[in-house]
């Protein structure tokens, strides 16, 4: 009688699942035509639908608008190239202080070679368990395919983490060959590392030194992208010269470049760091007040 109950409730949802199923279609196919991605989730009547969304407006950056960081830069550039041609390449870790160009390395990537092929899928930390549905959604396509995840670290107990470690090396499934995972952190080793772990390091009978096994598993991660690029803070010559790019780029003469030096100095003070990302903003702001007080 029980188990004759409960097929009749199994057969009930079954039928309220497939009812509900009409008001929430499978999503369309991706619009390939498009340069960049982004892959979104949205929840409808209690279930979890994914798909890449079309990005038709990009924030652009060309190569030789990123200053200071020319060896990683031409690292990155080389690695993406051989990507694009099909020949072999590796999955990059970019690491390193805030500012510093690392995602906009990343976007002007795609500014180099996104004719010849190449595409970008940004993804949010949270949905890195999907990268296996990523990867088989690309795989028979004609294009190459960059995942891009920003700001990457993990907190202990991550699902994310052993996810993006399987993708990289280690899951028994093969991955696309037509894509790449390309990330920026501002930890080199993604994960947060207590003191407690060393205090946990033991000496076996013959000396030798056992580090705990979860520091172990954090540096696991980082070692299976096999290029690693660390950025560094810029020197104060770096940052001015990055500061006078972008004001000619806003059209201002060398004049107004000398004349900015010092707020420019004093801009980077305030903000505590002298970056790319901070002379831009100095660039910016200079540039818009030397507008309103001409016009």
């Amino acid at each position: 009688m029980a188990q004759a109950s409960a097929t009749a409730i199994e057969e009930h949802l079954r039928r309220v699942v497939q009812w509900l199923e009409q008001f929430n279609p499978d999503p369309p196919p991706p619009d390939w035509s498009a340069l960049a991605f982004q892959w979104r989730k949205q929840r409808v009547l209690g279930t979890e639908r994914a798909r890449l969304v079309p990005v038709h407006r990009i924030a652009r950056i060309a190569p030789q608008d990123l200053l200071g960081v020319d060896v990683q830069k031409q690292a990155i550039l080389r690695n993406t190239e051989q990507f694009v041609r099909g020949l072999p390449a590796n999955n990059v870790l970019l690491t390193g202080a805030r500012g510093t160009g690392k995602s906009s390395l990343v976007r002007a990537c795609l500014a180099q070679f996104g004719a010849a092929g190449l595409r970008l899928i940004e993804v949010d930390k949270a949905d890195l368990v999907d990268l296996p549905v990523i990867a088989d959604l690309v795989a028979d396509r004609p294009e190459r395919f960059v995942v891009f995840c920003d700001d990457l670290s993990f907190e202990p107990g991550d699902a994310s983490f052993k996810a993006l470690k399987a993708a990289l090396d280690g899951s028994i499934a093969a991955g696309a060959s037509n894509l790449l995972i390309y990330a920026t952190s501002n930890r080199r080793h993604l994960m947060p590392e207590s003191m407690q772990e060393n205090l946990t390091a033991q000496y076996d009978a013959a000396g030798d030194l056992h580090p705990a096994e979860t520091a172990e598993e954090k540096v696991s991660l980082s070692e299976r992208f096999g290029m690693w690029l660390s950025f560094r803070s810029f020197r104060q010559d770096d940052y001015l010269q990055i500061v006078a790019y972008w004001l000619r780029r806003f059209d201002l003469d060398d004049t107004a470049i000398a004349d900015a030096r010092a707020e420019a100095l004093q801009f980077a003070l305030q903000r505590g760091s002298r970056s790319g990302r901070v002379a831009a903003q100095f660039a910016r702001d200079y540039a818009g007040r030397r507008g309103l007080e001409t016009s």
